[in-house]
């Protein structure tokens, strides 16, 4: 079965691809020739996952999935959530990011967030949501060189390390991503 992944995230590609059986062909946005930015406006991760989807499959013809991603932070009522990569402004910043959210949570009380990823699956005309969840907590200061994002700063519960302190096996094994893609991959054994 031959799958776009409605991404131009190189690291979020390689991910998810390590976690695909072999019968499942992932295929990029540049490998359909797509390179416009398809514009995530939707104000949820559901949504934000389906407008990308549906541009694929109404644009390009292919079945399609697209994933979106938030860090929910209890302190700040779920901020940055669906605004994550852009919580720093433009152009998106991983390091910008993570040290606005640091200084945001200079006094907060609690430091309990969580991961959220929503996937959007366009197959043969019909539509299908997945969601995996990842709670955990803000470290104060950076931990780890592996991963991306707000990887450096994110300790899983029950986890001592960060998930940039951690191998790609071992954050897809827990991760939000990794579980939301372990249902799209269990759904897609079944069919």
């Amino acid at each position: 079965m031959k799958l776009v992944f409605a991404t131009n995230n190189l690291n979020k590609l390689a991910e998810v691809q390590q976690m695909l059986p072999d019968s499942i062909e992932l295929v990029s946005l540049k490998d359909i020739g797509c390179y416009e930015d398809i514009p995530e406006t939707a104000t949820t991760l559901e949504g934000n996952a389906q407008i990308k989807a549906n541009h694929i499959t109404e644009t390009y013809g292919y079945n399609c999935f697209a994933d979106d991603t938030g860090l929910e932070v209890e302190a700040l009522n779920g901020a940055p959530g669906v605004y994550s990569a852009r919580y720093a402004g433009e152009p998106s910043n991983a390091d910008n990011n993570m040290d606005k959210l640091l200084h945001a949570l200079n006094n907060a009380s609690t430091r309990a967030a969580q991961f959220r990823t929503a996937i959007c699956l366009n197959l043969n005309g019909e539509q299908f949501l997945f969601e995996g969840v990842c709670t955990g907590e803000i470290l104060s200061e950076r931990e780890g060189a592996k991963g991306f994002g707000y990887d450096p700063i994110f300790k899983p519960t029950g986890h001592p390390r960060s998930f940039a302190n951690m191998t790609a096996a071992e954050k897809n094994a827990i991760s939000h991503r990794g579980l939301a893609i372990q249902k799209l991959v269990n759904f897609l054994k079944a069919l």
